[in-house]
């Protein structure tokens, strides 16, 4: 089979489609054809070892220290389930699936093989194979974070930084979907796009400091991560909860060490990677809360220019590469 593979750290250059051994599924395994995967943040952190400040050493003992320890990047994927092991009750031969690898990787692929209890569910049927290929990356974290870490309340008022992206489009839809009133920060390019997924009101980063404490909010999910702990307190009405997805080691000892002010919360972290997370976030998809936003689709052979397109910073929502023909 072709498998994207890196084999030192560093630029987009660093990724070319090779022969690679195909897996083979045990008896609780299946074996997925990949359709559709994705080019995400996390794939251009790891490639690149572009990590928050205080994460480098962490980063490299994971993933490895001189050289990729897993040279197939890839997070999650939509595909069809070509063989089964011999005690595999979930899934059947052709079935439509999608599936999040999360930190095992893996995805940029033409075949990855998951137990039958990892994060891997039928695909809702709704959505076209380049959407379903990009639910779980973004939409795990956001529903991770709002729904369970900060334990979302309907009426509540939501600030989404970073909300043109793969985890804050997912978050101002799933926040609207939990009933809460959400403001999105973003450029002024991206307005209307943030203000279609259901954002009441939009924040131009350019033009006005959103944490200045004019306006408070409940939850602030920072998906960017440009800001402190003060920053946050200031902009947090009492009860509040900052949910800081991308935070460098300061920020995340003293989120862990600052003693709650009027019952503030800072919450950091990882996402859940689990089925039943997954399991929930398809529910929302199917009940119509959330739909992943594709920015563009590249084909396999130039996923090169995929990963070139994410290290821009400028990608709205997902970048999708189509892997095998439907």
């Amino acid at each position: 089979m072709k498998a994207a593979v890196f084999r030192r750290y560093g630029g987009p250059e660093q990724v070319s489609l090779t022969e690679y051994p195909t897996p083979q599924c045990g008896d609780n395994e299946i074996l997925v054809r990949t359709l559709a995967t994705t080019v995400s943040a996390a794939d251009w952190r790891i490639r690149s070892l572009t990590v928050p400040t205080g994460f480098g050493l962490l980063m490299r003992l994971f993933f490895g220290f001189c050289r990729p320890r897993k040279p197939v990047l890839g997070t999650e994927l939509a595909g069809e389930v070509v063989a089964i092991g011999n005690r595999v009750s979930r899934f059947q031969v052709g079935d439509r699936v999608i599936g999040y690898a999360g930190s095992q990787l893996g995805c940029h692929a033409e075949r990855r093989v998951f137990d039958q209890q990892d994060a891997v569910v039928m695909a809702p049927e709704r959505l076209t194979t380049e959407q379903a290929a990009a639910v779980s990356f973004g939409g795990l974290t956001a529903l991770d974070f709002l729904l369970d870490k900060a334990e979302l309340k309907a009426g509540e008022r939501v600030l989404v930084i970073g909300a043109s992206g793969a985890v804050g489009s997912a978050a101002v839809q799933i926040a609207v979907h939990q009933g809460a009133k959400v403001s999105a920060v973003c450029s002024a390019a991206n307005a209307e796009l943030v203000t279609s997924l259901g954002a009441e009101h939009v924040v131009d980063y350019t033009q006005q400091n959103p944490l200045d404490g004019s306006q408070r909010y409940d939850v602030i999910l920072d998906a960017v991560g440009s800001a402190s702990i003060n920053d946050y307190e200031q902009a947090l009405d009492c009860g509040g909860r900052a949910l800081v997805v991308v935070a460098d080691m300061p920020t995340t000892l003293s989120a862990g060490f600052r003693p709650s002010r009027n019952g503030k919360r800072y919450l950091c972290g990882t996402s859940s990677e689990s089925l039943d997370t997954l399991k929930r976030l398809v529910k929302v998809v199917e009940a119509g809360g959330y739909t992943p936003l594709v920015d563009r689709c590249y084909h396999f052979e130039d996923i090169q220019q995929a990963h070139a397109y994410v290290d821009t910073g400028r990608k709205r929502g997902n970048v999708v590469v189509r892997v095998n023909d439907v």
